[in-house]
């Protein structure tokens, strides 16, 4: 049973790992967008699994910062700076 588990551990960690390379070596990669939404996701695991001992309402938060174009992506002003607009 311990071999079963360490392989589908080590398939499943080959995958993610796979993923994040993709992400960060693809030209194509929204990588701002994954990482937000990544990052999105874990905050509100992290309030679900409190909120029994806080006592605290959860609301899942599904909206994610956008750039000016919407996407994601940060877009650049007058001086060639990128800025969320």
């Amino acid at each position: 049973m311990d071999r079963i588990t360490e392989a589908i551990v080590t398939i499943l960690g080959l995958i993610i790992g796979v993923a994040v390379l993709s992400v960060i070596v693809s030209p194509k990669a929204n990588t701002v967008g994954v990482i937000q939404a990544g990052a999105s996701g874990f905050g509100n695991d992290l309030a679900v699994a409190m909120s029994p001992v806080t006592g605290a309402a959860t609301n899942i938060n599904l909206s994610y910062p956008t750039g000016g174009n919407g996407v994601g992506m940060p877009t650049f002003g007058s001086s060639g700076m990128p800025g969320f607009y």
